[in-house]
């Protein structure tokens, strides 16, 4: 995987949210700066802008983030299996209509993506999570994580 490639990717990212590229450098260390680039780790430690986790698995990037384009919380998903060249089309993975997902995370290794958040609303605090097998191009239905005994498929909204 092309270290610089990712730097990129999530660069444009951050560029999307309105976060100058003269503001990013200014949360890098001098140390950190390697020929006008920086290096992302830095700025995630130090930027207060919202946070788009990202796993990585061979040549396949994944990028999940919080959105509030509707007016209510949802985590949204997108796969690129080259190397961060395009990527497929966004997924909603929460798509909650009575509750916040918030502090979404994510893990990947093989085929395999795990996408994590919590549901918040004024009664309760539950942690979700959806699972995908085949490279992020689909997935299984919301777990709720606190349920008790086996878990299994999130009960419709």
């Amino acid at each position: 995987m092309n270290k610089l490639l990712i730097v990129n990717v999530i660069a444009m990212i951050l560029m999307l949210w309105g976060i100058e590229a003269s503001i990013l450098a200014s949360f890098a260390s001098p140390e950190t700066r390697r020929g006008g680039t920086v290096i992302v780790a830095d700025i995630a430690r130090k930027c207060p802008c919202p946070k788009a986790p990202i796993a990585t698995s061979g040549d396949n990037v994944y990028i999940a983030w919080p959105t509030n384009r509707t007016g209510n919380d949802e985590v949204l998903f997108r796969a690129s299996t080259d190397g961060g060249g395009t990527f497929a089309d966004k997924i909603n993975l929460s798509n909650s209509t009575n509750a916040e997902s918030q502090d979404v995370e994510i893990a990947a290794e093989g085929d395999n993506v795990i996408v994590t958040w919590w549901e918040r609303n004024q009664t309760a605090e539950e942690p979700m999570a959806r699972l995908s097998s085949d490279n992020g191009a689909t997935f299984g239905p919301v777990l709720k994580l606190a349920t008790n005994g086996t878990i299994g498929q999130a009960a419709a909204e």
